[in-house]
């Protein structure tokens, strides 16, 4: 008689954990299953957000209003500034005839180096503004490395304040771009910046 009352617990017992699901697991993991493609290797594939892209795509995408670092006053001249290495450009452009001033003298004379003549002049032929507008810098400070990098940020910063529709042109061409590179500090104990002294073993 001892032996029958644990039978009868098991056949008690056994109903209780085989009930069905709720109704809510159900549709639960119907949903879930709904989410998963299986692909040609067997692995299901979740689809979970495939559809955020295209949701993103037709929003309009709101871009910021560029900083503009030139002046323009009420006369219609346009005033950059322009600094590389240690070399300062301030610049005015002003419609005129093409005329292009550097300290009292023309590009020619002020600038001997053709690839520098060409790199003052390429924000003026990237907007298409060569010929058309009058340029007048004053530079001092620096070599002529650094004079022109200067001059080039400074006409560009001009010509942007002159017309905003220029921003993109010439930030595509890196012409708004502050070349922050300078010459490294001196160190003790060194020859330069990072040169040593000549070593002597004996």
């Amino acid at each position: 008689m001892e032996n029958e009352t644990p039978e009868e617990e098991i056949t008690q017992e056994t109903p209780e954990t085989t009930e069905a699901p709720a109704a809510e697991e159900v549709v639960a993991a119907e949903e879930v299953v709904a989410t998963e493609e299986v692909t040609d290797s067997g692995v299901p594939e979740l689809t979970l957000g495939a559809n955020l892209a295209t949701e993103g795509e037709e929003e309009d995408i709101i871009k910021p209003e560029p900083v503009i670092r030139g002046k323009l006053d009420k006369h219609g001249v346009a005033m950059g500034t322009g600094r590389r290495k240690t070399a300062v450009a301030r610049v005015r452009v002003k419609a005129g005839s093409g005329s292009l001033t550097i300290n009292g003298v023309s590009l020619e004379d002020y600038l001997k180096v053709e690839r520098d003549r060409q790199m003052v002049e390429a924000p003026l032929k990237a907007t298409e503004t060569y010929g058309n507008v009058d340029v007048w810098v004053r530079v001092n400070g620096g070599g002529t490395t650094g004079q022109t990098g200067a001059i080039v940020l400074g006409i560009a910063r001009a010509l942007e304040a002159y017309n905003n529709q220029f921003h993109e042109t010439l930030s595509a061409g890196r012409f708004l771009t502050r070349d922050s590179r300078m010459v490294e500090r001196k160190k003790f104990g060194f020859k330069k910046a990072r040169k040593s002294f000549q070593f002597s073993k004996r």
